[in-house]
């Protein structure tokens, strides 16, 4: 069961974990429960979320096994102590149930290539501290249980706590009466960014949409003189 943030680094609880997902960083959670995420079939499986991380022709090169080794080694998963990871779990109870991809907008090379993000925008590719919102998995069996939503929110504050200026994420907007391809929504979609707080930007494409939270400088204390 997992405890309170003080004494764990959660990002987000609940009086009820099994009603309510509670989100950790990924490092804190075992290589065995990420795995249950993502599953044994379909696209989470086969993908292990490194296409944002490995662009053009070298992702298709890559196995299955291969990706997860990647995985595995971005989430630092098991090592509680770790400097950083690549995205946060969320627990419904004992149940790993979902997964967010989270971290500085450089860290994704795919990212960086795609107009989706830049598309009528003035922005610094290379911003360290501006941080995006990539990916969504929800654990088979457990899905329509606001597991997205609160790895969303949580996301927020990952980001927030970690020096972030800014977090951006790229959904999908979809028309009225229009239904998402099967694995299309696993950048997430316009509303689970909008509950979380973020802000719409720009709308690149019929069916994309920049979505962004800026969290505000703290300013230093004064120095006596």
């Amino acid at each position: 069961m997992k405890q309170n943030m003080e004494t764990t680094g959660e990002v987000a609880a609940a009086s009820d974990p099994a009603v309510v997902p509670v989100i950790i960083p990924a490092n804190e959670a075992s290589w065995a429960d990420i795995q249950k995420v993502f599953g044994t079939r379909g696209t989470p499986t086969t993908c292990q979320c490194q296409w944002f991380q490995n662009p053009g022709l070298s992702f298709d090169e890559l196995s299955v096994e291969e990706l997860a080794d990647r995985l595995k080694t971005q989430t630092a998963c098991g090592n509680a102590s770790a400097a950083k990871t690549s995205g946060l779990i969320a627990y419904l109870g004992d149940e790993a149930v979902g997964w967010c991809a989270v971290e500085p907008r450089t860290t994704y090379p795919r990212l960086l290539g795609s107009k989706v993000p830049w598309s009528g925008r003035n922005e610094d590719r290379e911003d360290p501290n501006v941080w995006s919102l990539v990916c969504f998995v929800t654990r088979t069996g457990y899905r329509r249980r606001g597991v997205s939503r609160a790895l969303a929110a949580a996301a927020v504050e990952f980001a927030r706590q970690r020096g972030a200026r800014a977090l951006e994420g790229y959904p999908m907007v979809l028309p009225p009466g229009k239904k998402a391809v099967w694995g299309e929504m696993y950048v997430g979609s316009r509303s689970i960014f909008v509950d979380a707080g973020f802000t719409e930007v720009s709308h690149p494409t019929p069916r994309r949409a920049v979505m962004r939270i800026d969290f505000p400088t703290q300013k230093q204390p004064a120095t006596a003189l």
